[in-house]
């Protein structure tokens, strides 16, 4: 069973593109509504938040958990994996979802370190003309980690990058927020992306959606960025890059039956059923899960 983790609904639409590509596995999906949201949290308690939910759905049974959490994984992910995992569960398998967005932009097939033996396969999304940047839009707290230009650079360092925070945006998004809100956080931090381009004397020509609640309100994006802008989205990019990642590491998570199971931190009712009703393939209601309690 494959585990996946958001502070809230956002990983929804990771999930929904994962089931749709691999049907026949099983998923576990744990939201912690409790804590959301994790965007203007510090740190450690970030990685504290984190290690506790990895080590719940361990416990439940899965091998592998995804953090459909840019800002959990841009926090709390190295760490987990080179401290926490090889002490607590050395044979299970913790992967964030920045990193196939990070390699879509820079052309390089998902690959983490274990399987450094495999070549990268090289097919950039987009043009690498010095002048043409791409605009990272994530939560406060993954803008400041700089993952993403690290995780960037360390691949091509030539990509010119702007990261932009987008305070108040995943919360808005979370609590439903209508559209002309979200129109003004977002042209908001669009202007300050297009001022800071515009200082380095960059075009920007893509921008990646770096947070995994932006996908739910896409056409928002669309609508107030310029039209000749490509955006990328993380669900699609994820699910094909597990599904290869899988493919060589077959033993890690064995097909199953296309079980889904949706649990929730807080009481179920807070958990934005919304949002799981409006995905496709459709996903079933939340249900709470108490500290002390199992997930089935």
């Amino acid at each position: 069973m494959i585990g996946v983790f958001d502070s809230g609904s956002g990983g929804l639409s990771v999930l929904a593109a994962l089931r749709e590509r691999m049907p026949t596995r099983d998923f576990l999906y744990y939201g912690d509504h409790a804590h959301a949201p994790y965007g203007s949290r510090a740190p450690a308690e970030i990685d504290e938040l984190t290690r506790t939910a990895c080590n719940r759905l361990f416990t439940a049974g899965c091998s592998l958990v995804i953090l459909a959490c840019n800002t959990a994984a841009a926090v709390a992910l190295r760490r987990l994996q080179r401290e926490w995992l090889p002490r607590a569960w050395p044979e299970r398998r913790i992967l964030g979802v920045h990193v196939p967005l990070v390699e879509a932009l820079t052309g390089e097939t998902w690959r983490p370190r274990e399987d450094s033996q495999h070549p990268p396969d090289r097919q950039r999304i987009g043009d690498g003309e010095p002048d043409r940047a791409i605009v990272i839009f994530a939560t406060p707290t993954t803008i400041a980690s700089h993952a993403f230009s690290r995780e960037i650079a360390r691949h091509d360092p030539a990509l010119p990058v702007i990261e932009q925070a987008c305070p108040g945006l995943a919360e808005a998004i979370e609590g439903h927020a209508p559209e002309d809100e979200l129109v003004g956080l977002i042209g908001a931090a669009w202007q300050r992306a297009a001022e800071q381009a515009s200082a380095k004397n960059l075009r920007i020509t893509r921008a990646a959606l770096a947070c995994t609640h932006y996908p739910l309100i896409e056409p928002v994006f669309r609508h107030v960025l310029p039209d000749d802008i490509t955006i990328l989205t993380q669900p699609d990019l994820v699910a094909t890059a597990l599904e290869s990642w899988l493919d060589r590491h077959p033993r890690i998570d064995p097909p199953g039956s296309g079980r889904c199971l949706l649990r929730t931190s807080a009481p179920a009712g807070a958990a934005r059923n919304g949002f799981a009703a409006r995905l496709t393939p459709a996903l079933p209601a939340f249900a709470a899960w108490p500290a002390t309690g199992t997930a089935s």
